[in-house]
């Protein structure tokens, strides 16, 4: 049963939606997509950017807008007990988006220990009991938030493959092996650095695209250094031919939510990851890519889809139709809006 408030309620079907940045990724594939779906069926959508300090005081002064929507949510903002507390005198129906092990810290160097910080936890919990529902994007963020939650839904971090093309691929040509992400994801690199080595020598002109703000400096395997921007990531990705998702085995990765890999199947690539949280059901091993759990088996992976141009389209095709199927940008918005009309109770 959702809680009680203090508020006066207005008639409407009124959605507030709140991040800490707007232009963050998490952000933006989890909420950017919400305001014209909802406004199609008849919801009148604000978006607020949320201080990530001054606690007490940013909700105290975003009161009104809280009286004034009928549903909030919040996308990755953890609340303080007392904090939560007020929220709810103001909020009438309240959300908790999030696609990430933000309950607990990512390790300080990599390969380091995950840091379990109580005041982590202790936040986590009281916003998960704060709220009317908790939206995540996976399995793993579900089990970690039930404990605490009146309702958990999960939702799959989702986008929208139109914006995503293809060229295709120059037979015989050097193979390229793409990976998009954040500079301080960059250390994930490591895990393959290794197999990619010694595939540089089997397969000569091969290169790693990165797609960052930040670059490896190996000087055994070629590294072709795309700075970020939406357009650029979009174009890498049409003209590369595998695209890569390593990560570690921990409480933070996890929780992660496969997007690079959503991303690369958007481009119709084949792909390899680490057999890590929500990549096992991004990636039907053998089917779409490929999971590969150590050295040798990312090495012996990316030679096979190297090797054999027709398994790699046959795997990325693959891979496209799967996020077509199981990734739908409609079932995720059709779904949201649904739990948020049944939450207002319209």
């Amino acid at each position: 049963m959702a809680l009680e408030h203090s508020v006066g309620e207005t008639s409407g079907k009124h959605a507030l939606l709140v991040g800490y940045r707007p232009d963050q990724a998490a952000y933006r594939y989890r909420m950017g997509y919400l305001p014209a779906a909802l406004e199609a069926k008849g919801w009148e959508v604000r978006c607020e950017r949320f201080p990530s300090g001054r606690y007490g005081l940013r909700t105290w002064e975003r009161r009104g807008l809280l009286r004034w929507a009928s549903v909030t949510v919040f996308q990755t903002i953890k609340f303080s007990p007392p904090e939560a507390l007020l929220l709810r005198r103001y909020a009438r129906r309240c959300v908790f988006d999030l696609d990430d092990a933000i309950y607990v810290r990512r390790p300080r160097v990599f390969g380091g220990p995950v840091d379990h910080s109580r005041w982590r936890h202790y936040k986590f919990a009281a916003t998960c009991r704060a709220m009317d529902a908790v939206v995540v994007g996976n399995s793993i963020l579900a089990a970690a938030a039930r404990p605490f939650s009146r309702e958990v839904v999960i939702l799959p971090t989702t986008l929208d493959p139109a914006g995503y093309h293809t060229v295709p691929r120059v037979s015989g040509g050097p193979p390229t092996i793409v990976w998009v992400g954040n500079p301080e994801n960059i250390a994930y690199l490591e895990m393959v650095r290794s197999a990619l080595e010694r595939l540089s020598v089997r397969h000569p002109g091969l290169r790693l695209r990165v797609i960052s703000s930040a670059f490896p400096e190996w000087p055994n395997v070629r590294i072709e250094r795309i700075p970020w921007s939406p357009e650029s990531e979009i174009e890498a990705l049409a003209t590369a031919d595998i695209g890569i998702m390593p990560l570690t085995d921990d409480d933070w990765s996890r929780g992660k939510c496969a997007f690079k890999l959503l991303q690369y199947m958007a481009a119709s690539l084949p792909c390899v990851a680490s057999p890590v949280g929500a990549n096992h059901q991004a990636i039907i091993d053998g089917k779409t890519g490929f999971l590969a759990a150590s050295t040798d088996d990312w090495e012996t992976a990316l030679d096979r889809l190297i090797s054999d141009q027709a398994m790699a389209r046959a795997f990325g095709n693959a891979g496209r139709r799967h996020l077509d199927t199981h990734y739908s940008l409609a079932q995720y918005t059709g779904d949201y809006e649904r739990l948020l009309t049944r939450l207002i109770g319209v």
